[in-house]
């Protein structure tokens, strides 16, 4: 969205293969004649990056937070499936941790860990095509968001519902479940994932390749469930998803995935802080929870609609609504108005708006994401199935109107709900399937000596926010658990999860015990492992 952040700132056709499906036994999957993927041979061979090279601080500074780098033995630039099996099976044969990295937006250390002596950076297999024979969207696992919608749209007309960050990697992004701003009215992007690529270790130590597809005959559908939401790192490494609607039918290309508009009326509406009093900022922000919890089904007039609430906190001068909707309704602007009318309504503090019509893809492509030297952040997250108490509001209100505090923090909160909420929660991993909202809590700063305080401030606001239910929003109550794509180690940690609810069950609910049956078949003997991994 123009002007705003997730953070809280203001501020080719070529031929695509596959490995052919693997058959699997009731004691896992069975070995292959060959452990080599049947994908295009490749005259780019692999680079290994090690520490003596000048590229290598390019390559194990890309992560998004700099209070975790990396510093692996080897970065291994690949560029195909058959270069990911040799270097899976390298550091299995070796004996060393291995971990995948496609657009470099994990907000944890999951990957950046000092255990971590091989990196398989994806970055460089990024191609975007059309699989006649799958009648489906093939995207390399190392594409970034923009890229896929530049690529998708341009040559057919058609996109995935993903998120609004283009520089966000595939990879994780799917895998986690995918949300973004065309989920009210198509769903997550998950809900559109015909099939996956995998590189998994067996058990006897072989690296191989997989193809799972959603097709209820296909004998490896559940390591294609288990990508719906079950987090990166845990089954093997992607190296390449198609992407084909549930509904769609026929083989043209442009039939086969949702049509975005043409344009976007966007708009914003900022309330500075100097003048919100404690009713005002609690009132804008029931107002903007309880809106939500009524337009919350298929078939609004607000399907099109994405949002989000920015709540900065004192330093950054201002509340700010950032919304958009498809800008080829004829009542767009009557909509938004009516919006933004709800959430002002009965707030005394002024707020100023203003609003752009943009071309679809203009505005898709705008990325607002660069932090600049605030590059250091801790980060929460939650689901809203309700709006948030009056004890919770002022939680809000002490953490966030303190002037002492120099952190740039907010609370965003993002549209979710409307199609996202039709899809069964056992149909994919992704079990948040009737929030309304969807909270990401920031905080960032720049100086290193000051970690321990900024990460101090954001753990004892999340922890206040949700004192009434062991410092967690738990599942299937006002809140709905969290978002694995916004990994919180503190989650794993008794002194600040005091709920004696697992913290596998916060991101999960009850899909974990399918995901440790899928992670027990496909990675027996935990290969790929992090620290919010799935245990068998």
């Amino acid at each position: 969205m123009a002007g705003v952040t997730r953070r809280g700132f203001l501020g080719t056709a070529s031929k695509v293969g596959g490995a052919a499906a693997l058959g699997i036994t009731a004691a896992g999957p069975a070995r292959a004649a060959s452990s080599a993927p049947a994908t295009t041979s490749t005259t780019v061979a692999a680079v290994t990056v090690t520490p003596g090279d000048p590229r290598y601080l390019d390559l194990t500074a890309r992560g998004y937070n700099a209070r975790f780098a990396a510093k692996p033995d080897s970065v291994r630039l690949v560029h195909s499936t058959d270069q990911v099996v040799a270097a899976v099976q390298e550091a299995v044969s070796g004996g060393k941790r291995i971990a995948v990295r496609g657009g470099g937006h994990c907000l944890d250390g999951l990957v950046d860990d000092p255990d971590v002596r091989i990196l398989v950076d994806m970055s460089e297999m990024d191609a975007v095509t059309y699989d006649a024979a799958r009648r489906a969207f093939a995207v390399e696992a190392g594409a970034m968001l923009g890229h896929v919608y530049r690529t998708l749209y341009l040559e057919w007309g058609v996109t995935i519902p993903g998120g609004t960050c283009p520089t966000v990697g595939v990879g994780g992004h799917v895998s986690g479940g995918g949300y973004g701003a065309m989920c009210r009215e198509y769903g997550a992007v998950v809900d559109h994932l015909y099939a996956v690529e995998v590189v998994y270790v067996d058990a006897s130590g072989t690296a191989r390749c997989v193809v799972a597809t959603r097709d209820a005959a296909d004998p490896n559908r559940e390591l294609w469930w288990a990508h719906t939401g079950g987090g990166g790192g845990n089954f093997g490494i992607v190296t390449r998803y198609w992407f084909r609607s549930p509904s769609a039918t026929g083989s043209t290309p442009s039939t086969l995935l949702p049509k975005p508009p043409a344009t976007l009326l966007k708009a914003s509406a900022s309330w500075k802080w100097s003048d919100l009093t404690e009713a005002d900022f609690n009132r804008l922000v029931r107002n903007h929870n309880n809106w939500h919890h009524a337009n919350n089904t298929v078939g609004t007039p607000y399907d099109s609609l994405n949002s989000v609430f920015i709540l900065n906190n004192y330093v950054q001068g201002a509340l700010v609504l950032s919304a958009q909707i498809d800008g080829s309704l004829a009542n767009a602007g009557a909509l938004m108005d009516s919006y933004i009318a709800a959430v002002a309504d009965g707030v005394a503090a002024p707020h100023t708006t203003a609003t752009s019509s943009w071309p679809w893809l203009k505005a898709t492509l705008k990325d607002p994401y660069d932090t600049g030297v605030f590059n250091r952040g801790k980060f929460k997250g939650a689901y809203l199935r309700q709006s948030w108490s009056d004890a919770q509001l002022a939680v809000l209100w002490r953490g966030l109107s303190d002037k002492t505090y120099d952190g740039h923090a907010g609370i965003l909160l993002y549209t979710y709900g409307g199609q996202v909420n039709s899809v069964a929660p056992g149909a994919t991993a992704l079990a948040q399937r009737d929030s309304m909202l969807k909270a990401n809590f920031t905080t960032y700063w720049s100086d290193p000596t000051q970690d321990a305080r900024h990460i101090a401030w954001m753990r004892s606001l999340y922890r206040d926010m949700y004192a009434d239910t062991g410092g967690v929003p738990l599942p299937d109550g006002a809140a709905d658990g969290s978002y694995i794509n916004y990994p919180d180690t503190d989650l794993t940690d008794p002194a600040w999860n005091t709920s004696g609810v697992p913290w596998q069950t916060l991101y999960w609910k009850g899909n974990y015990p399918r995901l440790q049956k899928a992670k027990k078949t496909w990675d027996p003997r935990n290969v790929f492992h992090h620290a919010l991994s799935i245990t068998a």
